[in-house]
């Protein structure tokens, strides 16, 4: 199984003697002597964050799961984009950006857009389905506010999108998920929704069957 170094830095432990300051839950000061000057204190969202990653980079390792493009894993994105019947599909894991391992883009003749292999933590409607740990179906993403704003939607024109997390022993790896340029009726939310489910358990097959993912 391949092995891959990852960049981050492990997370504090009980015994690296940080605690939470006295009426301060939400930093994380040292005892005396814990850091050396010129070392960053963390918040305790930070280091929570980096705990996450800590483990997520772990876990990617033990799996043997691509960090990088892989024709399986596009084989995988071919398919949800084929079962919902949308342009772009996905197989997207969270490393120090949103990687996308697998990917479907349309035929480059059609004049849409051709996406590239990354994207920022923030950005898309992902980093949501890696925080609720639950599959996310937006049939219309100006049906709601709270996803209507989106770098996805200005810059690519995305209406659609349907997400499933990738979960392994309780650790969110990514995504998988389809887009679209066009909004699908609500009453087709659920055969969509099921369909990228569906793409999710056969990636996770794929990782937890023994043999290699690439």
């Amino acid at each position: 199984m391949t092995h891959h170094t990852t960049p981050y830095p492990p997370a504090p432990s009980a015994g690296s003697g940080l605690r939470p300051a006295l009426g301060q839950q939400e930093v994380i000061v040292p005892q005396p002597g814990a850091i050396r000057p010129g070392q960053e204190v963390l918040s305790a969202a930070q280091a929570k964050d980096m705990a996450e990653r800590q483990a997520r980079a772990d876990l990617l390792a033990r799996l043997g799961m691509p960090t990088r493009p892989d024709d399986r894993m596009d084989q995988f994105a071919d398919h949800i984009a084929d079962t919902t019947g949308m342009l772009y599909g996905f197989v997207n894991i969270f490393l120090t950006e949103q990687t996308f391992v697998g990917l479907h883009n349309p035929p480059p003749d059609t004049g849409y857009m051709i996406l590239g292999r990354t994207m920022s933590l923030n950005d898309g409607w992902c980093p949501a389905v890696v925080r609720r740990k639950k599959a996310l179906p937006l049939w219309d993403v100006h049906a709601s506010s709270l996803f209507s704003g989106n770098l996805v939607v200005d810059m690519v024109g995305i209406r659609s999108y349907f997400g499933a997390p990738l979960i392994v022993e309780g650790i969110v790896l990514g995504t998988v998920c389809a887009i679209d340029p066009d909004a699908r009726p609500r009453t087709d939310a659920q055969h969509l929704l099921d369909a990228v489910k569906d793409g999710a358990d056969l990636v996770l097959k794929a990782l937890t069957s023994g043999a290699p993912a690439r």
